[in-house]
């Protein structure tokens, strides 16, 4: 479960259950509870760990998209920031605890339409380590890569920016565990929830946008909640 090989990062879910899925999405912020039972129940037991994709009693569940994921920690964890910059680093966890931290509590809003309210989450802000880097003037947005393989996600450099996008390392005041993206994580509090990529390994600056795992396959590109569904614009704060 550990190898970074092919075989130990697990297998993307099919295109079959993905249309599925999409189909949660379009739906679940008005029938959620109705969906999450029949859905629980069609996928009780389905090797591709969707069970997990909606919440439980109000809280989080477990999400992946691909049929296992390796565990990482202090002993082995390793995020590198590279692309467009002129430092490139790498960073371990003992690295990225002794930066400095910033704690916030904001609600966790899922595209589906549940949501977990006032959910502390600490961690290094993305914009800390993309000055470290020291980013060029050609760069304008960041794409997100996850050690199970399989998971991407980006941003543009100025949503990256924002004070409260982290490169999280704790999560309802205890370390982020395995099943909830640990031992490191992104979250964007401002959007919703899947744009939060689990089990972050790697953030490259890029050029452009590039479109993520999730709007691949029909997601919006920019998330922001209550704006999202094609009126992207950034909210009044």
């Amino acid at each position: 479960m550990n190898s970074e090989s092919p075989q130990g990062r697990g297998a993307p879910v099919g295109r079959r259950v993905f249309l599925g899925t999409l189909g949660l999405g379009a739906l679940g912020i008005v029938a959620a509870p109705a969906l999450q039972r029949g859905t629980e129940a069609v996928l009780s037991g389905d090797p591709t760990g969707l069970t997990g994709l909606l919440p439980n009693g109000g809280g989080f569940r477990y999400y992946s998209v691909t049929s296992s994921v390796p565990h990482k920690d202090a002993k082995n964890y390793q995020l590198t920031v590279d692309g467009l910059v002129d430092r490139p680093a790498s960073y371990t966890l003992a690295d990225l605890r002794a930066l400095p931290q910033t704690r916030m509590v904001r609600d966790v809003q899922c595209v589906t339409g549940w949501r977990v309210p006032g959910t502390p989450f600490e961690g290094v802000r993305l914009s800390h380590l993309l000055d470290a880097a020291g980013v060029r003037s050609t760069a304008g947005a960041v794409h997100f890569t996850c050690f199970d393989g399989a998971y991407t996600e980006s941003l543009t450099l100025e949503q990256a920016r924002r004070a409260d996008v982290l490169v999280a390392l704790r999560m309802q005041d205890k370390d982020i565990g395995h099943s909830h993206g640990g031992p490191v994580r992104l979250y964007v509090a401002p959007m919703y929830f899947y744009k939060s990529a689990k089990w972050l390994s790697g953030i490259t600056v890029t050029q452009d946008v590039e479109p993520g795992f999730w709007e691949e396959r029909g997601y919006d590109i920019d998330a922001w909640v209550g704006r999202s569904n094609g009126r992207d614009d950034e909210p009044t704060t």
